[in-house]
């Protein structure tokens, strides 16, 4: 058999089982609900997974194990990071093989893109727990978001820099789509509200050495730097350079989004975090009954050594949107009823009130202005300022 007869076969199967799912996905209330969780459990980023199950864990254990009335059963798939190839693959899989009547997780923007058409054929409710490229809910009317977008945190921080007298930045961001929406974002609403961009770096994702463009801006000599990297590896490295290059004392102020202080990574971020002005929808010591609950308990299940992060939050939250849907659909999950009873869904979280846009199945919800500083002998992000019910800016004009 050729190549592309097998594709072709494989093809034909996997819209044979789609074909079905309209039967699959629709359990009755009593049968258990599988959720197909696709993230990252290796590799660099493998504290993604982590907090993503630990999200999970903590709402089902409050709730008996089950949302919607239904029992849940979690099938957990590894990506090993951002893998679109493999997330469309892993997503056919878990609908057709393992009968699952939900997709979730989905760490990577690339990922969860590669979902997408995978959502719509199947017609399978898709809730994305972190990947926060702006497009993501536009590529399937099955896919709604409970994370954040990159541009939906950084206008709120271009805003506050123009309160805070800042009229002349420079942009630092990673090259890939999130790290562009950062720049898009950052540059439309700074130089609307009378800023000046005067530099614009991208650096690559595997770029272990920002001395040379941490060099370029000193001798550039802007008045601000906005940086944007994902969580993990990189935000360190950048901090690290900025501090021993002397750029606070050369006059240089920073500011960034919240994924260069994720609650996860910042003891091992250490000192050269320490000062550092964010915007982000979630801190660890956000200062509300709820999240002080959700903190003790979370330390709780996992030990004192892993902090609750925005990955874990957003799990914790996908889950109680799950069963609030649920709630409405007495226990059907079937795509189009599921997406139906998710729009417009308000409720608390542990970073604040939280809701799906109705049009967009875009989260809106409180962006926070934070400063990392030690507290108790704990680095934290401090909040001080926040901006109540940011919507997606990229979808403001669709609403």
């Amino acid at each position: 058999m050729t190549t592309m007869t097998k594709r072709t076969v494989l093809s034909t199967l996997l819209l044979a089982g789609f074909g079905m799912l309209g039967t699959v996905a629709a359990h009755a209330a009593g049968e258990p609900l599988r959720i197909g969780l696709i993230a990252t459990y290796s590799g660099p980023y493998a504290d993604y997974g982590r907090q993503f199950d630990a999200g999970i864990a903590l709402y089902l254990k409050e709730h008996g194990g089950k949302v919607g009335g239904r029992t849940v059963e979690i099938i957990k798939k590894d990506t090993a990071g951002p893998a679109p190839d493999a997330a469309k693959r892993i997503a056919q899989e878990l609908i057709v093989r393992d009968k699952v009547s939900i997709l979730t997780g989905l760490d990577f923007s690339p990922n969860a893109y590669a979902v997408g058409a995978i959502a719509t054929q199947a017609k399978i409710p898709t809730i994305v727990m972190n990947a926060a490229s702006s497009a993501i809910t536009n590529s399937s009317p099955y896919v709604a978001r409970l994370s954040f977008t990159v541009q939906q945190v950084t206008d709120p921080m271009a805003r506050f820099m123009l309160k805070d007298g800042i009229k002349d930045a420079y942009t630092v961001v990673a090259d890939y789509a999130s790290g562009v929406d950062a720049e898009t974002a950052f540059k439309k609403t700074f130089t609307a509200g009378g800023g000046k961009v005067s530099g614009e770096v991208r650096t690559p994702m595997n770029n272990p050495d920002f001395s040379a463009y941490v060099q370029r801006i000193k001798d550039a000599k802007p008045q601000a730097v906005f940086f944007f990297f994902p969580s993990g590896v990189m935000p360190p490295a950048f901090l690290k350079v900025w501090k021993e290059r002397g750029m606070e004392q050369a006059g240089i102020k920073l500011y960034a989004t919240g994924e260069a202080t994720d609650d996860s990574y910042l003891d091992a971020t250490g000192d050269v975090a320490l000062g550092l002005v964010t915007s982000h929808h979630y801190s660890f010591a956000h200062n509300s009954p709820k999240n002080r609950k959700f903190v003790k308990d979370f330390a709780a299940d996992n030990g004192a050594k892993l902090r609750p992060s925005y990955f874990a939050v957003t799990a914790y939250d996908a889950m109680a949107a799950i069963d609030l849907t649920l709630q409405k659909t007495e226990g059907d999950a079937s795509g189009d009823k599921f997406m139906d009873a998710l729009r417009g869904l308000r409720f608390e979280s542990p970073r604040g009130p939280i809701e799906v846009d109705p049009l967009t199945r875009d989260i809106v919800q409180t962006v926070y202005i934070r400063k990392t500083e030690r507290v108790n002998g704990q680095l934290v992000n401090v909040e001080f300022d926040k901006f109540d019910r940011v919507k997606d800016p990229a979808k403001e004009s669709s609403n």
